[in-house]
């Protein structure tokens, strides 16, 4: 039996095919440029061999075609996929745990695209499909947002007029969840306490990048808000903005909202501040000769670090610092950056330890920090899929429990 995994973006398609039993990926994929005449379909293979396959795929329904075409070369036996888990941004406070998809569910998630417009309206698709072409297959939502609804009430709000709470849902969310929840598990197995006796702080450091305060196992904040747009400097995403900086540009420019939402999504963060690159390592192998490479990555650390010390003042006792997502897993540079100043508050990494600890490299998970560092330091590689499988399997199972403190997960056994 089969478990498959899909995570769809506006223009995207990420899969992974999983062994029910082992919970072991078989082989998974991106399908990229959506709706272009020049779509393609990469799949991977454990081996680390890729398959690519150029065809004109115009919508997401005909995207998951050519990866079940694709599965089937690869001797998947489509019919004993037996459950699709789907990652869904915006779950707003709807949905505190992960469900099976029925009609109440997809309409709940459609009325959540208007918080979410360049997220819910692609899992959508993707969930529609998915029930046309493998209508067999028990159907589950796997929310970004859930394991941040434990938010009390005075981090989620904001001091704006209630009736915009009340009418508008306009309050703190929370994404990258999942990661989140799953690097908490795994650090708690490592400092060797149960997860509901730690305090964390996890930096899903990815492109996309956010922090969040984990009291005793559960969020009590994090930087991400109502939209992807607040918290920490992102690949494209400012993080923290004045929102009079919004309004006078818009004014002065004579720019409209979609417009503006444009530059906030795609023109701003290290690419508005370099002009020129997102990825950040283009923007560390230009630091020296880029002043503005330079200046990005100063102003990324300088905000990491203002949000690691309100989460430690609000925690009041941290047990770890946990490094995730493609940054947090790969960059000792920036890690270094990041910590660089923080010894009083008893965070100290070991900078041989640091330099090592790459999961390109094959490091799953490590201690960064030195012997004597009150707060431990670790990198932990995200697997947001194979909670999505493990939450997929359970409920199909008839074992699932809405409170993740009491599930048994295969990941920190």
């Amino acid at each position: 039996m089969y478990i498959l995994a899909l995570n769809c973006g506006s223009s995207s398609l990420k899969y992974q095919v999983f062994d029910a039993d082992s919970k072991q990926a078989i082989v998974g994929g991106n399908v990229e440029k959506i709706g272009l005449p020049d779509s393609f379909v990469t799949q991977k293979y454990p081996d680390g061999t890729k398959q690519k396959k150029e065809t004109s795929m115009q919508n997401h329904n005909e995207a998951l075609n050519v990866v079940l075409f694709m599965l089937r070369e690869a001797s998947i036996d489509l019919n004993e996929i037996k459950g699709v888990g789907h990652r869904v941004v915006m779950g707003g406070d709807k949905f505190a745990s992960s469900v099976e998809i029925n009609d109440e569910v997809i309409k709940t998630i459609d009325e959540l695209s208007a918080i979410a417009p360049l997220h819910n309206p692609s899992a959508l698709m993707g969930i529609v499909t998915a029930k046309q072409l493998l209508p067999n297959a028990t159907q589950v939502a796997v929310f970004d947002t859930a394991f941040h609804q434990t938010m009390p009430d005075y981090a989620y709000r904001y001091a704006v007029p209630s009736a915009w709470y009340r009418e508008l849902g306009v309050r703190r969310y929370g994404f990258h969840g999942t990661s989140h929840f799953y690097v908490s598990k795994r650090a708690a197995k490592m400092l060797g306490k149960p997860a509901n006796e730690c305090n964390l702080i996890t930096l899903h450091i990815g492109s996309g990048a956010s922090a969040t305060a984990i009291r005793n196992g559960v969020s009590v904040d994090t930087s991400l808000g109502m939209t992807p747009l607040a918290g920490l400097t992102m690949g494209t995403r400012p993080g923290d903005l004045d929102p009079g900086v919004v309004l006078y540009v818009m004014n002065r420019l004579g720019i409209n909202a979609d417009q503006m939402q444009k530059h906030l999504n795609k023109d701003s963060g290290l690419m508005g501040i370099t002009e020129c690159f997102a990825d950040r390592r283009d923007v560390e192998g230009n630091k020296d000769e880029n002043d503005l490479c330079r200046l990005a990555i100063d102003m990324e650390a300088h905000n990491v670090k203002k949000y690691i010390g309100a989460f430690m003042a609000e925690l009041g006792h941290v047990d770890a610092l946990v490094f995730t997502a493609g940054v947090g897993e790969n960059d000792d540079y920036l890690r270094a950056k990041f910590c660089e100043g923080l010894e009083e508050l008893g965070i100290k990494l070991d900078k041989e330890k640091n330099a090592v600890a790459l999961a390109r490299k094959g490091v799953d998970q490590a201690v960064i920090s030195t012997d004597d560092s009150r707060v431990k330091i670790l990198m932990i590689a995200t697997n947001e899929e194979l909670v999505i499988v493990e939450d997929t399997l359970a409920i199909m199972n008839g074992t699932y429990n809405p409170d993740h403190l009491k599930m048994d997960y295969s990941f920190v056994k």
